[in-house]
């Protein structure tokens, strides 16, 4: 069995302060996609850099305290690749990848646009720089799955409040739009949506730090696990977990019938 995790911290300190650490290793996931650390490496405390054993890997944000991406591997991979297109992205610390045989795991952290027009207009760039990305990994024939927080709710049920949000960063119609060519001309698969087609409530992994959207579920689900075909079959149970906060995000776990990588 293969586990593999992805979680936006919020920033790896303040989520190391909630313990979680100890949660990931008692998951006994073969890899953990981290999103958003808000540090940079000489941050990283030498448990950070160590966790419990595990192999760990980080592409920080040039930028202090902001965005940045991690892996973390129970095995070495073959490779680590950080960033995709050498240029304002990569300089933000969105995309890291690790290759552990035909598998590729990348933990991926988009844009928000949800701040000002002006990070709107990043994220679109975003957008269009990385279609051709996902087109360019899906021809090296490999088996991938792409983790990590996409800042799109891409349909009705992923978010409660969809009506009212039509207008907003998260869920534009050309957000969406996009999310749905990702799926439908390059047929990459949303692997929580294979599983459960019609889940909404339980499904999300994101609530707002205002007002009660926590304590009232009032969620979006914009944490995904995006795979090839191959290795999306042979998913066979996913989760959100909620009994712990380590972040405004959840944690999502997905279990494919496939090897583990010790």
């Amino acid at each position: 069995m293969l586990r593999i995790i992805s979680l936006n911290l919020n920033g790896i300190r303040s989520a190391w302060s909630k313990n979680v650490l100890p949660w990931a290793v008692a998951q006994q996931a073969d890899v953990v996609c981290l999103q958003e650390l808000k540090a940079q490496h000489v941050d990283l405390s030498a448990e950070m850099l160590r966790p419990d054993g595990m192999h760990a890997y980080y592409h920080c944000a040039e930028k202090k305290g902001y965005s940045g991406v991690g892996i973390w591997s129970r095995r070495e991979p073959d490779r680590v690749v950080e960033g995709f297109d050498g240029g304002e992205f990569d300089a933000e610390g969105r995309y890291i990848r690790a290759d552990f045989g035909n598998l590729s795991v990348i933990s991926l952290y988009l844009p928000s646009g949800s701040s000002s027009p002006e990070r709107q207009e990043a994220k679109f760039r975003f957008l269009d720089a990385f279609f051709p990305q996902m087109q360019a990994l899906r021809a090296e024939g490999r088996e991938i799955v792409l983790c990590g927080d996409w800042n799109i709710a891409h349909r009705e049920i992923d978010l409660k409040n969809w009506k009212s949000n039509q207008k907003n960063s998260g869920f534009l119609p050309e957000e969406r739009a996009w999310l749905t060519r990702v799926f439908d001309e390059l047929g990459w698969v949303d692997v929580y949506r294979r599983l459960h087609p019609e889940t909404t409530d339980a499904s999300y992994t994101w609530w707002s730090n205002r007002g009660q959207a926590w304590a009232k579920n009032v969620g979006w689900r914009i944490d995904y696990q995006i795979a090839t075909p191959g290795i999306a079959a042979r998913a066979v149970a996913t989760s959100v977990y909620k009994d712990q906060r380590f972040s405004d995000h959840a944690p999502l776990t997905v279990d494919y019938d496939a090897p583990d990588l010790d």
